[in-house]
């Protein structure tokens, strides 16, 4: 989910350099025309914008500070501009609520758009208020609403859908149980072996409250990179609790399941973290029994895996 963020980190601060490159380009433009008059506003506010492109460049996510900084920029030129608009007004009445709804909120965006209609469409028909202008204006605001909202829409159509958990590379506990139902009805229907690895991190919580998140994400991940560089490819990792976690075995004997827990301990064991030191792990193992349905066999993993955390 966050492979993307990157990128957006790298284009918000190009944005705005550019943005500051077009407003010098413009005061450039006054004076070479002999419009005095107008250099002062995108001369003044280009430093402001350099200012809030170095604080967006600064950070891994888009600045609070620089958006704002940007907000204001756009609303004082629009300001200033939309009198002197006489054949391109749209132009310049649509540039406040595009700004406010790529840069803040949709809930925030949609109440300063609306607080400030009245403003843009007095100055765009110098103090006198038109209908026209008016519906125009609110049906921009209307539509270009859509996109975030869609937006967030699919983002938490994502969160609802993602078999991913957000904290480590393991499948979530409804996307598990669904996997470990469909390969005990495969090893049913085949008669091939199945094997569930049970694993404990007692040193989840301790980390999360000593240590704070990080130490509590690097603790997570440090275990799930270590498990999955050493499964099979068809080997399924999902967080069952907290600090729980089932490996799905297919295909995999006693013996075979066995070989992979000393594995595994052995290796985890040798990762160690500033914080918190070496993994500590508990594990168990189980297996479906002979005529055991499959209702029977996950109360039955859910069970032990309650008495695996409480020790």
């Amino acid at each position: 989910m966050d492979e993307h963020r990157p990128h957006a980190s790298r284009l918000f601060p190009a944005i705005l350099a550019v943005a500051t490159l077009l407003l010098l380009g413009q005061a450039l433009w006054f004076y070479l025309m002999g419009d005095y008059g107008r250099i002062l506003m995108p001369a003044l506010l280009s430093p402001v914008m350099l200012v809030a492109t170095l604080l967006a460049a600064g950070t891994h996510t888009p600045s609070r500070a620089s958006a704002y900084l940007v907000l204001i920029c756009g609303f004082l030129l629009t300001a200033v501009e939309l009198p002197r608009q006489a054949g391109l007004p749209a132009l310049w009445v649509g540039l406040p609520p595009v700004l406010a709804l790529l840069l803040l909120p949709l809930g925030p965006a949609m109440l300063l758009n609306l607080a400030l209609t009245p403003i843009w469409l007095a100055l765009l028909g110098n103090g006198d208020l038109e209908r026209d202008l008016l519906f125009v204006y609110l049906a921009l605001v209307a539509v270009a609403a859509l996109v975030p909202w869609e937006r967030l829409r699919q983002q938490a159509l994502l969160l609802v859908t993602d078999p991913w958990e957000r904290e480590c590379r393991a499948v979530t506990r409804d996307s598990l149980h669904e996997r470990l139902a469909g390969e005990f009805e495969r090893a049913e229907f085949l008669e091939r072996p199945l094997a569930v690895l049970l694993i404990h991190l007692p040193q989840v919580d301790m980390a999360g409250e000593q240590f704070g998140a990080k130490a509590r994400a690097a603790l997570l991940q440090g275990l799930c990179r270590g498990i999955i560089s050493r499964c099979r490819e068809h080997d399924v990792l999902g967080r069952e609790g907290d600090a729980v976690f089932w490996l799905l075995l297919p295909d995999t004997t006693e013996s075979g399941a066995l070989l992979v827990r000393h594995r595994l301990t052995q290796a985890l064991s040798q990762i160690v973290l500033v914080e918190t030191g070496p993994l500590q792990l508990r594990t168990r193992l189980a297996f479906p029994r002979r005529d055991e349905a499959w209702p029977h066999f996950e109360q039955r993993l859910q069970a032990m895996s309650h008495s695996l955390a409480d020790g």
